[in-house]
C-alpha cells in the first residue's frame, strides 16, 4: 500500500537550522520542490484534528472587538466604536485586546498539536528567534497550509486587520492590498532580543498569544519617539495586540523567564510598495471633518488586487 502524503511528509529528512539561516539554495529547492506535498498532508492532517479545527474562528477574538467590527462592516459609519477600542500608547503605537484570553487556550491548543504534527514547517529567516516559529501566509514556503487555520488566519487580516489599520493610519489606504505573517516564540535562556528595527511592511500588527497564567519577566517591547527622542517600553498582557506603522522603529528586550508567543502580521503594497513620507494622525479624526461618508465605506472593503506572491523573508 503506498503512503499518504502524510506519512511521506513526516518522512521527509529536514534542512538543518543552520542551512535555513543561511539560505542554502538546496533549502530553496526542499521548500519549492514539497509544496504540494506538504499541501496535501496538511490537508490530511485536518481530517483527524477537527476537534481543536472547529474551536478557531471569531470567537477566539475579544466580544467587545468583534461585536464593533460586524457593526462597522454592516455600517462603516459606526465605525468609531472600533476606533475607542484602541488606545494610543506610544505615538503611532496603538493596543487593544484583540484575542479573548480564554478563547486563547483553544488556539494555543492547536498550535501544540501543529508542532506534534512533524510536517515540515520553515522557521522565519532574518530572525534569530525563530526556533518555535511559523510562516502562516501561503506566499511563504514551508507555510502553515491547514485550509482551516487559513480561513482563520483570512479572517483576521481581511476582516479586523486591514480595516483597523486605514482607521488609524488613513495612509496606508492602498499600500494594504497584500499580506505576510508568522509566529513566534521568546524562550528564555535561548532566545535574548531583538535589535532596534522596523518594518518592511505599510502597518504591523503583534497580537500575544500567551495563555491566562502564562507569565513572562522581561521581552518588552521598545518603541523609539523620533519627534522627542524617548523610547517608550511596553509589555503584552494575553490576547494583547500592537498596531503601528511598519516604519515605527521598535526593539524587543531580553526575556529573563518564562515564554512569550506571538503572532506577527504585516500589510504591505503590491511588489511590496509602503508609504514614503507621511504624518501620524488619525484617521478617524481626519474622516470626522468631511462626515466619514466615502473615506469610512473604503475603509471597510476588500482589495481588488491579486495576491503577488511577493515575500519579504
Amino acid at each position: 500500500m503506498s503512503k499518504s502524503q502524510l506519512q511521506r511528509a513526516q518522512e521527509l529528512a529536514r534542512p538543518s537550522r543552520e542551512e535555513m539561516l543561511v539560505r542554502a539554495p538546496s533549502v530553496q529547492y526542499f521548500w519549492d520542490n514539497n509544496r504540494a506535498l506538504f499541501e496535501g498532508a496538511w490537508a490530511e492532517w485536518e481530517q483527524t484534528n477537527q476537534e481543536q479545527l472547529s474551536k478557531l474562528g471569531e470567537a477566539i477574538i475579544a466580544p467587545k472587538l468583534r461585536e464593533a467590527v460586524a457593526a462597522a462592516w454592516q455600517d462603516p459609519s459606526k465605525e468609531s466604536a472600533v476606533y475607542d477600542l484602541w488606545e494610543e500608547v506610544s505615538p503611532g503605537v496603538y493596543q487593544c485586546q484583540f484575542f479573548d484570553p480564554e478563547g486563547l487556550v483553544a488556539l494555543r491548543e492547536y498550535l501544540e498539536k501543529v508542532a506534534d504534527a512533524q510536517i515540515p514547517l520553515r522557521p522565519p529567516y532574518g530572525i534569530v528567534l525563530n526556533r518555535h516559529g511559523a510562516m502562516l501566509d501561503p506566499r511563504s514556503e514551508g507555510y502553515l497550509a491547514a485550509p482551516g487555520f487559513q480561513r482563520f488566519y483570512r479572517e483576521i487580516m481581511d476582516q479586523y486587520m486591514r480595516p483597523i489599520a486605514r482607521l488609524l493610519f488613513p495612509e496606508v489606504t492602498g499600500f494594504d492590498t497584500q499580506t505576510f505573517g508568522f509566529s513566534i516564540q521568546y524562550q528564555a535562556g535561548v532566545d535574548t532580543s531583538l535589535r532596534l528595527h522596523t518594518d518592511a511592511s505599510a502597518a504591523t500588527l503583534n497580537i500575544n498569544m500567551n495563555k491566562p497564567g502564562e507569565e513572562f519577566t522581561g521581552s518588552e517591547v521598545d518603541f523609539y519617539d523620533p519627534m522627542t527622542g524617548n523610547v517608550n517600553r511596553l509589555t503584552f498582557e494575553p490576547g494583547m495586540a500592537m498596531l503601528h506603522k511598519g516604519n515605527i522603529a521598535h526593539a524587543a528586550q531580553p526575556i529573563t523567564s518564562g515564554e512569550r508567543s506571538n503572532m506577527v502580521l504585516w500589510l504591505y503594497g503590491d511588489r511590496g510598495r509602503i508609504p514614503q513620507h507621511s504624518q501620524l494622525h488619525s484617521a478617524f479624526e481626519t474622516s470626522s471633518e468631511s462626515g466619514l461618508g466615502a473615506a469610512a465605506k473604503q475603509r471597510w472593503t476588500l482589495p481588488e488586487s491579486n495576491y503577488d506572491g511577493h515575500a519579504p523573508f
